[in-house]
């Protein structure tokens, strides 16, 4: 894969020095103008102050780019013509020299490409309600299997079946770690009732897990469940139903495919009045520092 990686994450990497990937559907898909460019740059300046150098990885004019300036943000985050890719749609998207932003699934692949080792995001996809019959499960999921990638999240999404979605992560042989807590967070809200039964509060311990699971030869990502800050949490309770309704009205439209976890991201925003959207964003902030202390953490491990 030919990648473009931006100069100032060339030199981290060759220096061995922390870099951070970020995924940029959530620029182009997760948040409206402005908030999204907003976001972006807080994300990014959040990774800086905790150490690393962050990498926002998106596909520009067919480029896959590591790493972007503020013009190419802002071109991502204002542009309404940027696809959302994973990895069986990534070549179309440079075959035909087009916009595009990067699903987890996606970030990491290039990310481990790169030589980047760690990745923050708000939530990972998984297993959709429902996905023992239509068997829509996020690649996501897969790719955590596969990519030598430790991401951190808030766990997965709130709209999806959850305790399927550990399971799978369980079947593929990811392990999950909860970040100070040993349940599996939601999203939005910090708990799930799900258990953990791996757990640290520490980031060195976190990047001494990941450097002893790759060096063994256990190639595949480490998931880091962060929970979203306290103070941002929106309780479970009031977040199901909300999530109940829109899912009722992405089966009334026939919403499908990559297209309901947008659509129904939408659809909470204007239930909770904004609530949603800040939530969100506190959260990738909490886990874009949690993910930069861990890669700073992991660059001081001697080789």
């Amino acid at each position: 894969m030919d990648i473009l990686i931006a100069p100032e994450v060339e030199q981290a990497l060759k220096e061995m020095r922390p870099v951070v990937a970020l995924e940029s559907t959530i620029i182009s898909h997760g948040l409206p103008y402005p908030d999204n460019i907003s976001a972006a740059r807080q994300i990014e300046q959040a990774v800086r102050e905790n150490g690393s150098v962050p990498a926002t990885i998106a596909v520009l004019n067919g480029r896959v780019l590591v790493g972007l300036d503020d013009a190419q943000l802002d071109m991502l985050a204002s542009s309404k013509e940027v696809m959302k890719v994973s990895r069986n749609d990534l070549p179309i998207a440079v075959v035909r020299k087009l916009h595009a932003a990067t699903t987890v699934a996606t970030t990491m692949l290039i990310a481990e490409k790169a030589g980047i080792h760690f990745f923050a995001t708000g939530g990972i996809g998984g297993v959709h309600r429902m996905g023992y019959k239509t068997f829509d499960i996020s690649a996501d999921l897969t790719e955590m299997s596969r990519t030598s990638v430790c991401v951190v999240s808030a766990g997965a999404k709130a709209i999806l079946d959850l305790p399927s979605t550990l399971e799978y992560l369980e079947t593929m042989g990811v392990p999950v770690i909860g970040y100070g807590t040993l349940e599996f967070p939601a999203f939005y809200s910090r708990t799930s009732g799900l258990k953990l039964s791996l757990s640290s509060d520490d980031p060195g311990e976190i990047a001494r897990f990941c450097k002893s699971k790759w060096t063994m030869g256990l190639d595949g990502g480490v998931l880091i469940a962060n929970p979203i800050p306290e103070e941002s949490e929106v309780p479970s309770s009031t977040m199901n139903h909300w999530i109940e309704e829109a899912l009722e009205a992405a089966e009334r439209e026939g919403i499908r495919g990559k297209e309901i976890t947008p659509f129904l991201l939408a659809r909470i925003n204007a239930k909770s009045h904004g609530t949603s959207i800040l939530a969100n964003i506190s959260l990738v902030l909490n886990n874009a520092r949690l993910a930069s202390q861990t890669a700073v953490a992991y660059s001081r491990i001697p080789v």
